[in-house]
């Protein structure tokens, strides 16, 4: 009984309580105040609908009082939803200045449409706590906030709009325990750190994204009574080393200075922050090793250096040491060496992440016992070796396996039953196969598999499809996986199984599907069937390829029901009838493929409609008609093929307005008339290629698979016609800049303004009617390749400039009607002359005509001729004295004249005995060897005459 009363005073007494808070006298004049600090705010969802006249403002939402004397001192007005849907709209009014108990404020995660923050916040001298975090200030963070001594916590980050010019009112805050101004730009003031030195009470500093540039003090020494617990300065622009400063920090518990641009090494004085918890020093410029010290910090808990330059072996027995150590990230950089045995005494382990380094060796069997491993990902190293069950014995708990890109060879037991059950798999690359692995089916909750180019041969087991329902994202291409899919139905987010051997006709999709590649199988029937399937609902699909099979029929009007579609290719099948003008129900469609089938007709005007088209390629199909002017209207367009059709009419105009056009395909059609002169006007063709500014970026296609920067990704790839061979371009398509006008009727000239295409690396105008002069400034498109200008009409010497074409590998000028010297260069004499045939006034190197023989003399060749002159008259002057020597002499001495005569009687008289003699010996063996042949050859070619014989009567 008494138990019973006690606990009803105790009821009692709450009741009044609770009944005294709510009905705490309100200061009026507060009251006022923050009705109309109300007044100067958009309420969309009414948060403030009990600040009203007829309400006690201690009762109000957000409102606190002091239970005494009534008077408000806390606001709590930040946005309790990150959506954004119960967002307070406006700026903030003075009237606050009237709540002098006020010492907590939070308006954080409101919009104040990018308004300064108030300087009158500066005289609210009784605040502890302000946090205006991501509410959507800007402009100057004004330095009356200096004058709040009392501060203890201060919250200003989350405002990219604001700025900081000069910090240094930041160090009359010598209350300040927690800072946090993470995206507010801090660079102009290179004393920041001088300033926050200064703050002996501070514990948690965050300067995340804040563009700071130095973390080095004008004084050469940061003050040594800091008692940082938190420092936290990613993403800025440090690029000097860790300075030595940090080390004095003993008291620190999270150190995060990852995302910037630290170089040199890790120093060993790390290991003076003995009470680390969490330190972060990814993705910067870091090189060197892993420093011994490291294993010293025993506290750590998490340690994350992935996307560095970190080299050599891990250390494995001062990481053996870090007993509580539970997140252990070291991707992406150069470590190479086996995977130390000594990780698997990490007890605490949780998270393993070694994969894109340079490891090698086998996998350690004692990794298997990490009983509180979630996530192992050791792919895209060298890891070799076998993996049996042995490997995953005490892994209950694991989660997300990923040791893709490696030549590890999995041997597990048919019917093995694997003690965890995964979330995700990526194995691809390794030796999984060939059979398909049975343990899969064990896996209840799988949200990912990926096991491309795994080495699987043969049928899908019967199993797998109704299993594969509920996985979200299903990864099989490059195997050699078969089955009929005629019944299957995909239920997948997304499904990736090109390249294989699926058999049939298309699957059914779920309106799940967004992602669908079945491209390089072997699939037939009718298009239509897949296109008018039915559904309950509208399709997600987003990504459709279907090329490189063997599906027939005519697309029909069912690809309107498809209108989510950004990626279509169909190409490289058997589909034919004209293109309906239902594909512009497509509207937001950037790439579409349907190159290499039998499509007829023109090119449907509603095409317009897609206005987020970005490439086109009808290549090699049987489409003829106009090249319709409206395609200028699609300013996005960089891909335009549309070669090996029967395409007639002039190139209209228009498509010099795509600016961003990187490939004009037309070859190979009927085109006349001449070429735009506008061309200059493609500015993405007159600027040099850069991976920087990819504006083809816009057609790429990733889906985030929700884990640890997981990406499902597709790229875009064409057949391209350069340097006289087919080639598919993939990675390197965003840098190719291509114009190929070849095999049409073109004529008039190469009009000069063509040449401003500076970044154009192939150019093909071969196989027209093209007259006049190759333009004098082609040697200005310096980054030209490949020039194909051959079977024109074109004349004139060729230009001096073409050998400033550097990087020029391929040039064809064969059969027109060129003349003159070929311009001296080591790069064109290295062409071959057949890349000059067909012009029969052309001379000089590398061809064999040689010019001296039609040009003028030149200085050097009169010289030569003047002394050839006097030579043949000094020859003539000697023989004329040689010839009247002798016969003088014989003229007026008888004696020597009768001497000569019968000497030159006897040489012929000797001479005639000889010849008569010899020509008689000649006679007679001629004969004698003539006759012997006769019977030899007789004698040999008998079997064959008689063999002839036999065959012709036959």
């Amino acid at each position: 009984m008494r138990n019973s009363e006690l606990i009803m005073e105790v009821l009692l007494l709450a009741v009044l309580s609770l009944c005294r808070t709510n009905s705490l006298a309100c200061n009026e004049r507060e009251k006022h105040a923050l009705l109309r600090f109300k007044q100067s705010l958009t309420d969309p969802t009414n948060r403030l609908s009990s600040w009203s006249l007829t309400e006690g403002c201690c009762g109000w939402a957000g409102v606190r009082c002091d239970n005494v004397s009534g008077r408000v001192f806390e606001l709590h007005l930040g946005n309790p939803e990150d959506s954004g849907k119960s967002t307070l709209i406006g700026k903030l009014s003075p009237a606050l200045l009237e709540l002098e108990h006020l010492n907590f404020l939070n308006l954080s995660l409101n919009d104040f449409r990018g308004t300064p923050i108030p300087s009158f916040l500066g005289s609210m001298s009784s605040l502890t706590y302000l946090n205006l975090w991501g509410a959507s200030f800007g402009g100057l963070v004004p330095h009356q906030l200096g004058n709040l001594s009392s501060l203890r916590q201060l919250y200003l980050g989350g405002n990219p709009g604001l700025y900081v010019d000069n910090f240094s009112w930041i160090s009359l805050l010598s209350s300040l325990e927690s800072l946090d101004l993470g995206w507010i730009d801090l660079h102009r003031d290179i004393h920041w750190l001088d300033y926050v030195s200064q703050l002996s009470s501070l514990l948690e500093l965050y300067l995340p994204h804040c563009q700071l540039n130095n973390m080095i003090s004008s004084q050469g020494y940061v003050n040594s009574t800091l008692s940082l617990s938190v420092l936290s300065l990613p993403s800025n622009n440090f690029s000097n080393n860790m300075p030595n400063w940090l080390f004095n920090l003993s008291s620190l518990l999270v150190l995060d200075l990852s995302d910037n641009s630290l170089v040199g090494q890790i120093p060993s004085t790390i290991s003076n922050l003995h009470n680390l918890n969490y330190l972060n020093l990814s993705v910067n410029m870091l090189i060197g090793r892993i420093p011994e010290s490291l294993g010293q910090i025993k506290h750590l808990g998490i340690l994350s250096i992935f996307s560095n330059f970190l080299c050599g072996p891990i250390i494995p027995y001062q990481l053996g040491n870090l007993s509580f150590l539970s997140y252990l990230d070291l991707h992406s950089n150069k470590l190479n060496g086996p995977i130390p045995s000594q990780l698997g005494n990490l007890s605490s382990l949780s998270h393993l992440y070694l994969h894109s380094n340079e490891l090698n060796g086998t996998l350690p069997r004692n990794l298997g016992l990490l009983s509180n491993l979630v996530a192992l990902r050791i792919g895209n190293n060298s890891i070799e070796g076998t993996i049996s069950e042995v490997n995953f014995a005490k892994l209950s708990k694991l989660k997300f396996l990923s040791i893709h890109l490696t030549s590890v060879v999995f041997n597990v037991s048919h019917n093995w039953i694997p003690p965890f059950q995964l979330q995700h798999i990526f194995l691809s690359g390794c030796k999984l196969g060939p059979k398909f692995p049975a343990w899969l089916q064990t896996q209840r909750f799988l949200q990912m598999l990926a096991l491309h180019d795994v080495g699987i041969v043969g049928t899908v087991p019967k199993w797998f499809w109704m299993w594969a329902l509920n996985i979200q994202t299903i990864y099989l291409s490059y195997n050699q996986i078969s089955g009929n899919l005629s019944q299957v139905l995909i239920n997948s987010t997304n499904f990736v199984a090109d390249s294989n051997r699926f058999v049939g006709q298309l699957p059914h999709l779920s309106p799940n599907v967004v992602f669908f590649n079945i491209a390089n199988n072997s699939l037939s029937g009718q298009i239509s069937s897949f296109l008018c399937q039915k559904m309950n609902e509208r399709s997600k699909l987003r990504l459709l390829d279907l090329s490189n099979n063997a599906l027939s029929g005519e697309l029909g009007h069912c690809l309107m029901r498809w209108q989510s579609l950004t990626h279509l290719n169909l190409g490289s099948n058997n589909l034919s009838g004209e293109i309906p003008e239902s594909i512009g129900s497509l509207f937001s469609l950037k790439a579409l493929h349907l190159h290499n089938n039998s499509f007829s007709g023109g090119i449907p005007l509603s095409l317009n409609n897609c206005r987020f088209l970005g490439l086109i390629d009808f290549a090699e199909n049987k489409l003829t008609g106009n090249i319709p002017s409206r395609i200028g209207e699609r300013t996005n367009l960089m891909v335009i093929r549309l070669r090996s059709n029967e395409f007639f009419g002039d190139i209209p105009q228009q498509i010099c307005r795509l600016s961003s056009l990187i490939i004009l395909d037309l070859a190979n059609n009927r085109l006349s008339g001449s070429i735009p002169r506008c061309l200059n006007n493609i500015s993405a063709m007159a600027t040099i290629p850069s991976a920087i500014d990819d504006k083809f970026s816009t057609l790429k296609f990733s889906i985030y698979l929700g884990y640890q920067g997981s990406y499902l990704g597709h790229r875009e790839d064409l057949i391209l016609v350069v340097k006289g061979r087919k080639s598919t371009y993939t990675n390197i398509l965003p840098l190719v800049r291509i114009v190929d006008l070849s095999c049409n009727n073109l004529s008039g000239g190469i009009p000069i303004e063509i040449c401003s295409l500076f970044g154009l690396q192939s150019l093909n105008l071969s196989r027209n009617h093209l007259m006049g002069r190759i333009p004098e400034n082609i040697g200005g498109m310096k980054y030209l390749e490949s020039l194909d200008l051959s079977d024109n009409h074109l004349s004139g010497e060729i230009p001096q400039s073409i050998t400033n074409l550097t990087f020029l590998s391929y040039l064809d000028l064969s059969y027109n009607n060129l003349s003159g010297r070929l311009p001296s260069s080591t790069q064109l004499e290295s062409f071959n002359a057949f890349d000059f045939i067909g012009n029969p006034e052309l001379c000089g190197a590398p061809l064999l005509k040689n010019c001296t023989e039609n040009e003028g003399p030149r200085g050097d060749e009169n010289v030569e001729g003047s002394e050839r002159s006097w030579f043949y008259i000094g020859a003539a002057t000697g023989f004329i004295e040689g010839f009247w020597g002798v016969c003088g002499a014989l003229l007026c001495k008888r004696a020597w004249r009768r001497a000569y005569f019968n000497f030159l009687n006897n040489v012929k008289d000797r001479v005639y005995m000889l010849t008569v003699l010899k020509w008689s010996w000649l006679r007679y063996h001629f004969r004698r060897y003539h006759t012997i042949s006769e019977f030899v050859m007789s004698k040999a070619l008998q079997p064959g005459i008689k063999r002839g014989k036999r065959w012709w009567q036959s």
